[in-house]
């Protein structure tokens, strides 16, 4: 092993007495070759966290940042104040029936973790504890419940458990009335576990050692070993991955195969555990579909036959084939369908016009078509716990930028409403009259115009010197809708304005802006978040000076090609667990998830792919320019973007930067891809980003 300077020098000691310069990382030139195109990589080096010496470096880093960070560490302390004190203590969800038994989570006041509980037939009764995650997590620096799972006849607890932050969880059984654990452990899974309805029969799924494709489904019988499981399903095709889990009716089994693009099911009655899976229908190219079962049908959500905004199929138990599927909710252009739930009376679809979310009611008589009433432009509505058929009550959520998140139980029958539980502010000075949103339209390079969601204190003044944040994603058809956060209001009330740019990538304005935003069509995404932040400017809601950026994992690459392409348009960029070294990566099939995402990015294997992602890889594109200042964060334990990639990333940064604004990268290394566990811990890494944007808008950095 090398010794540490032969890795990475400092150019001084870091002091806060001194004249702070940054880490310089070692080069070590490694030549990467595809299509005869060579690239170099000065930093491959760091793709080992086995090496001392890159623990060091990155070690180095954190200590680099938090001397930087020096001046706002009060700040920092306020604001995760704030932060933990808007958290009510002793909360507990909504209770929902299932299967005899009220079913409770619930936090303690001063504990991090829930206790999961239940209560027999009547919440009047005695609180049964499942399980306390607290106890549990007590001899570990991070600890994450991946999944319950009770069996049919209420005996027994199967739970799932991460203590890496690298989601591979440990799957154990409890019996219920003994409180004694069975003698099995399964390791390495995915976290979920369904049972058949016999009560001793579970399947959960695997992933690949290297690449972590979810790959295979098991068969496994309590109380005895693991190791002579049966496997009943292998995903073989490097490009899909698999998972299983169980129909609201109970009923049957699914075992589902998904690419981006793709998907395929197979399915089993649940009370014959130990027979063949049947397949649904063949995959194809370009056909996604999924399926739920009630009473003699199974009920489809395609987008087979030109409907890429999906249309709603059924088709009979006894004959699954495509020419059997009878259509009962048609494919329209300007919607798409996200999601249905049906009941014995009714049928519930959750579909998006226009960008915002709906609630389609239908009675299955065909007498009662509505929506749900939503009121204004800037919030964000799903389907909640709705486990019974046999009721005219349906639970959803709703929450707006302005208003904190609820649970509404509303009488399909009767159309009247009922809010089960608001989500408490502790804040005594917190009244959402305070605060104002609206949604706006920026014009991207094409003409097409790209919607803005912004939310604001009243008092606060949109002009040049106000401090604006905007967020962005664009990927994978993922749409970040409006939404309520209490951790938001330590900006909101400093000033800060807050916006979500709705690019292209996502599916806010349905299936054709999220293919308008990948594979050759990747730059849009970018695009349109500058061309976003230059509409704020222009109508001088803030300035460059003034104008801040933040997004996290695909919203990191992002971030990353945006200020290659813009390096002055903000004054300073949060890029969470950033996915920047995008040819590296997609290049090898052993990094987790690179081939699953050939449908999203492109095969760089295939040089039309190979030159269009080269053009904007964030890493490959670094250049001599004024770059804004940038926090960087990463875990050490990252599955989905490695932590390798933030690192290479600052080092080379660093090397062509021009301006001599901060660059700092902070790497939890006790930790993964969704950072922190517990509900406290992770509010510090909020509090250090929220605190680097404040001390460059105050000028304290």
């Amino acid at each position: 092993m090398r010794k540490l300077s032969l890795i990475f020098t400092l150019n001084c000691l870091i002091s806060c007495n001194m004249n702070l310069e940054a880490p310089s990382a070692k080069k070590i030139k490694k030549e990467l070759v595809a299509h005869n195109d060579v690239r170099v990589d000065n930093y491959f080096w760091l793709n080992n966290k086995n090496d001392e010496n890159v623990i060091n470096y990155l070690n180095t880093e954190n200590k680099y940042t938090k001397q930087v960070l020096k001046k706002t560490e009060d700040l920092q302390k306020e604001l995760f104040g704030e932060m933990k004190s808007r958290i009510k203590k002793d909360d507990m969800s909504v209770p929902y029936f299932f299967n005899e038994y009220w079913y409770i989570k619930r936090f303690e006041k001063g504990k991090d973790y829930p206790i999961y509980t239940r209560k027999y037939k009547s919440l009047e009764n005695e609180e049964e504890i499942l399980i306390d995650v607290n106890k549990l997590a007590k001899k570990y620096k991070y600890y994450n419940i991946g999944g319950l799972s009770i069996s049919p006849n209420n005996k027994i607890l199967a739970f799932s458990f991460d203590t890496l932050s690298r989601r591979l969880y440990s799957i154990k059984f409890l019996n219920l009335e003994s409180r004694k654990y069975y003698k099995e452990t399964i390791q390495n899974t995915t976290g979920s576990i369904t049972w058949a309805n016999d009560n001793k029969t579970v399947f959960y799924s695997k992933k690949e050692d290297t690449t972590l494709r979810v790959n295979k489904i098991f068969r496994h019988e309590i109380n005895s070993e693991s190791k002579k499981d049966i496997l009943v399903y292998e995903e073989k095709d490097d490009e899909f991955s698999t998972g299983i889990s169980k129909t609201k009716s109970q009923d049957y089994l699914i075992i589902y195969s998904r690419s981006t693009l793709s998907s395929e099911i197979r399915y089993l009655n649940s009370n014959k555990p130990k027979e063949k899976f049947k397949l649904f229908l063949k995959r194809e190219d370009n056909h996604e579909y999924s399926i739920s079962h009630f009473s003699d049908n199974f009920y489809i959500m395609t987008n087979s036959k030109n409907s890429k905004n999906f249309r709603i199929m059924k088709c009979s138990i006894n004959n699954t084939s495509f020419s059997n599927w009878e259509e009962i909710v048609p494919h329209r252009d300007d919607v798409l369908i996200e999601d249905i739930e049906l009941f014995n009376e009714y049928f519930v679809i959750v579909e998006r016009h226009k960008g915002l979310l709906k609630i389609r009611i239908k009675n299955w008589n065909k007498k009662n078509d509505y929506y749900l009433p939503m009121n204004g432009e800037t919030y964000s509505a799903s389907l909640g716990t709705n486990l019974d058929f046999n009721t005219q009550k349906l639970r959803y959520n709703l929450s707006s930028l302005i208003n904190p998140s609820s649970v509404i139980e509303f009488d399909m029958k009767t159309e009247l409403k009922k809010v089960l539980k608001n989500q408490e502010v502790i804040d005594k000075n917190f009244d959402p009259d305070n605060y104002v949103s609206k949604r706006i339209w920026a014009k991207s390079h094409d003409g097409i115009k790209i919607p803005i969601s912004i939310v604001k204190r009243k008092e606060t003044v949109l002009q040049k010197d106000t401090p604006l944040l905007l967020y962005g994603y664009g990927s994978y058809g993922i749409t970040i809708d409006p939404y309520f956060s209490t951790t938001r209001l330590s900006l909101l009330d400093r000033g800060f304005v807050y916006a979500i740019a709705h690019i292209r990538g996502s599916e806010y304005l349905g299936r054709d802006w999220y293919e308008n935003g990948k594979l050759l069509n990747k730059k849009n995404t970018f695009l349109d978040f500058i061309y976003s932040a230059k509409h704020l400017i222009n109508k001088q809601y803030s300035s460059s000076k003034n104008l801040y950026a933040m997004g996290g994992s695909a919203g990191g690459l992002l971030m990353g090609a945006v200020i290659n392409m813009e390096p002055e348009l903000f004054n300073g960029v949060i890029a969470s667990v950033p996915f920047v070294d995008v040819m590296t990566t997609m290049l090898d099939d052993s990094i987790p998830l690179t081939t699953l995402e050939y449908d999203e990015w492109g095969n760089p294997n295939e040089i039309e792919y190979y030159k269009y992602m080269l053009s904007y890889s964030p890493y490959d594109n670094v250049n001599k320019l004024n770059y804004p200042n940038l926090m960087i964060t990463t875990g050490l334990h990252d599955s989905q973007v490695q932590y390798w990639e933030p690192a290479k990333w600052i080092a080379k940064l660093r090397d062509y930067n021009k301006s001599k604004n901060h660059l700092l990268l902070h790497t939890n290394m006790d930790t993964g891809h969704g950072g922190a566990s517990g509900r406290f811990n992770a509010l510090k890494e909020i509090a250090m980003e929220y605190a680097f944007l404040i001390g460059l808008q105050n000028d304290i950095l």
